[in-house]
């Protein structure tokens, strides 16, 4: 059996759709559903059972299942990095994970997490994910230390060589539709153009950038999963950034959305506000060698052929998530 925390989420319920499209059916899936549109992410999946998050920490805690656990994808933890409320980010992103990677080692289950590229704070010392440099980076936020303190907690407890934790960069796609403001740019531009035609991005404060060019390492949905499959399927452990090694520009994925929608390019570019001007990332570019170095070797989406295959395919349509 397969375990996915956050399964309902953005990328848990992905790669649900993901494994069943490869016919495995064979999951648990834990979240809490609360009252958002999270829930409808899960139709049309195919799973066993379902638990809430205490529950589900309960029963590892008490080594009480009625299943073998062949894995643990642990992406149920606080994506939000505009959280503040550091006890919470403890209790979920740090001791919870700290349970689960302790009740999975001593049975030889796959242990998956989801690290961040926000460990990497303002990235000046680079987006290397050689866990030999752990110690030297400075995340800018909450959420970002929170994510750092177990990839520490890890390398000490030398279990590093025996987990994966992936570090996601700018993920977009199909089943974000409950993030509210941690949505992708992506689907905010759409909605921008459907109801101006027209887009916003920061002006820059940077002498190296124009406005707009400011990059991002943008990376589809879809090739998301075929990295966390990859890891499932193979025993290569580790921490590795999940990116396409190639960053864009802001413009770039503007006229990307602007084509896919058959609209002609507005860009409106705005002043950015003073509160997050000092702490503002003007770029960001995954170094994926290590990736490469495990086996992985499938090619990524360009960002104008996801965008395009996320707009026409399923904002445009009436059945907008990847089980439709």
């Amino acid at each position: 059996m397969i375990v996915i925390t956050g399964g309902a989420g953005f990328i848990g319920s992905a790669i649900i759709w993901h494994l069943n499209q490869q016919g495995i059916e064979d999951i648990i899936v834990v979240d809490d559903l609360k009252s958002d549109d999270k829930w409808k992410n899960l139709l049309g999946l195919k799973f066993e059972d379902m638990y809430t998050t205490e529950e589900f920490l309960n029963r590892v805690i008490d080594d009480n299942f009625p299943f073998f656990t062949e894995a643990i994808i642990h992406m149920g933890a606080i994506s939000s990095t505009t959280e503040r409320d550091m006890d919470k980010l403890l209790k979920y992103n740090y001791l919870y994970t700290k349970e689960l990677a302790k009740y999975c080692l001593p049975k030889n289950a796959r242990f998956i997490y989801a690290s961040s590229a926000a460990t990497y704070g303002k990235g000046e010392k680079g987006y290397n994910d050689d866990h030999s440099q752990l110690e030297s980076l400075r995340p800018l936020n909450a959420y970002g230390y929170s994510k750092y303190l177990f990839d520490i907690w890890a390398k000490k407890e030398e279990v590093i060589d025996k987990i994966v934790g992936l570090k996601f960069f700018n993920v977009y796609g199909p089943n974000e539709y409950h993030k509210g403001d941690m949505r992708s740019v992506v689907i905010k531009a759409y909605e921008q153009v459907l109801d101006t035609a027209k887009i916003k991005l920061f002006k820059s404060y940077h002498a190296d950038f124009k406005d707009g060019e400011q990059k991002r390492d943008f990376i589809y949905i879809k090739d998301v999963v075929k990295i966390i499959s990859f890891f499932l399927e193979n025993r290569t452990n580790g921490i590795f950034n999940v990116g396409t090694g190639k960053a864009r520009t802001w413009n770039d994925l503007a006229n990307a959305v602007f084509k896919a929608m058959d609209y002609p390019t507005r860009i409106e570019y705005i002043d950015m506000p003073e509160s997050v001007r000092n702490q503002y990332q003007y770029f960001t570019e995954a170094n994926i060698t290590k990736l490469r170095n495990a086996g992985y070797t499938d090619e990524f989406t360009s960002l104008e052929d996801g965008i395009k295959d996320y707009i026409q395919n399923y904002l445009m349509k009436n059945n907008k998530h990847l089980a439709d």
